[in-house]
Order: C-alpha cells, then structure tokens, then sequence
C-alpha cells in the first residue's frame, strides 16, 4: 500500500500554491461557492417561512410531504454541475503539479467543455452513476464505500489521456483503475473531508460567506490527495493494466 503525505502535508501544500493568489482560486470556484451561499440562504429562508406559516396556520403541516417530482430537472443539475466540478479540479491539479496559475479563470471552470472531456466525462459519470445506484440498493453502507472507491475515475482519465494510455483503455478501465487505486484509502479520505466538518458549520453560521475561502481550499485539497495517491502512474506512458 502506497504511503501518502499526511493531512497536514497536503493542505499546507495547497495553501502555500494559493499564497498570494486566492483571488484567482476562488474566481476558478465562484460558481460552485454561489451555489453553497445561495443554498444556505434560501434553505434558511425557506426554515423561517415555514416556521412563520406554520405558526400563522397559512400551512397545512399535512401537505408540507407534496411533492411534484423533479428527477429529470435535478439530474441535468447534477450533470452539469459534475462537468463543472470536474473542470475546476482539473485546472487546480494542473496548477498544484506545476505551479502555474491558469491563464484564463473562466477556461479554468469550463475545462471539461471541450472536444477531449465532455463526451468522456458524461459517459464516466453515467457508468459511475449507474455502478453507485445498484451498490446502493443492496443497502446505503455499500453505495457509499463505492463512491470513494469510484471517486478517482475523472482524474485518471485526465492523465490517462495526457499521456496516451487512453488509446489502450475502455470507460470501464478508468472506473476499476479508480477502484485498484482507493483500495486501502479510501477510510484516508474520508477522514480527510471530515477535517473540514468544522470550517463547513462555520462557513453555515456565516451565512455562506466562509464557502468563498473553503470552497477553494477542499477542492485543492482533493485534487492534491489525488496527486499524492496517483504519483506519475498514469502520467507515466509506461503504465499497464494489470487486472
């Protein structure tokens, strides 16, 4: 089993590659920080109309359970917002392996839109959708577990494809490379988005405006633990699979 950094070893190398530069990281994740604002005020907004209604009788506590659906609506959101993500990490590996800040913060955001990412990265998040969804139905434990053994695919997709291995690899290979690569990590991750439990419940008490700094540094975080985890086995054009 590989041995990683420490926690502290990868935040203190994110937050040294941010020094004097956190305008430009949290421009790469400025849509994914008004996202977290938006959703801390409108739930907190939504709990206060409730709460008022409520109390007023203007609500029937009976029909607060109605609901009109929305799956189709809410996966074209988790799509789109997989692509964003995706991009952003992307650019935050790029910039942590070389220190070089992305040119562009809107090319940063928008890196999986382009001809080499976009269509890959969907068929990635669909197979990784569909694998979690039935790891998920024999019980939420294992669903969960599945989802950090998956969690690598899209990074070693990128390096896969920088590197030429892709020419030899099916979708499939990503996510059971993923799966090879977490085995024996993937408690190290959890443990390691569980430290930022604390600043998360702050960033909430401040109404979302401590996402503006977070929101930056747990994505920088998780694009170095993938760093450190992955090393140059994909970037490396001698890489071969071996399952």
């Amino acid at each position: 089993m590989k041995t990683m950094r420490t926690r502290s070893e990868l935040k203190a190398h994110v937050k040294q590659t941010y020094k004097g530069n956190w305008g430009k990281a949290i421009g790469i994740n400025i849509l994914p920080i008004i996202g977290a604002i938006f959703s801390v005020v409108g739930v907190g907004a939504l709990v206060a109309i409730t709460v008022v209604a409520l109390k007023t009788g203007v609500v029937d506590p009976n029909h607060l359970s109605d609901s009109n659906g929305g799956t189709s609506s809410g996966m074209v959101v988790n799509i789109i917002g997989t692509m964003i993500a995706t991009g952003i990490a992307y650019s935050l590996l790029d910039w942590l392996r070389t220190g070089e800040q992305p040119a562009s913060v809107v090319k940063a955001m928008f890196a999986v839109f382009s001809k080499q990412y976009f269509i890959p990265v969907l068929v990635l998040f669909i197979i990784r959708t569909i694998f979690e969804f039935f790891w998920t139905l024999l019980f939420i434990i294992p669903g969960i577990i599945k989802s950090y053994s998956y969690s690598q695919t899209y990074f070693i997709y990128k390096d896969c494809l920088a590197s030429g291995r892709n020419e030899d690899m099916n979708y499939l290979d990503y996510v059971t490379e993923s799966r090879k690569l977490m085995k024996g990590h993937k408690f190290e991750l959890f443990v390691l988005q569980l430290s930022f439990l604390g600043w998360a419940i702050l960033s909430v008490l401040t109404l979302g405006i401590g996402f503006i700094w977070l929101i930056p540094y747990i994505n920088g975080v998780m694009a170095e633990f993938y760093n450190d985890l992955a090393g140059d086995k994909f970037t490396n054009r001698q890489f071969t699979k071996n399952y």
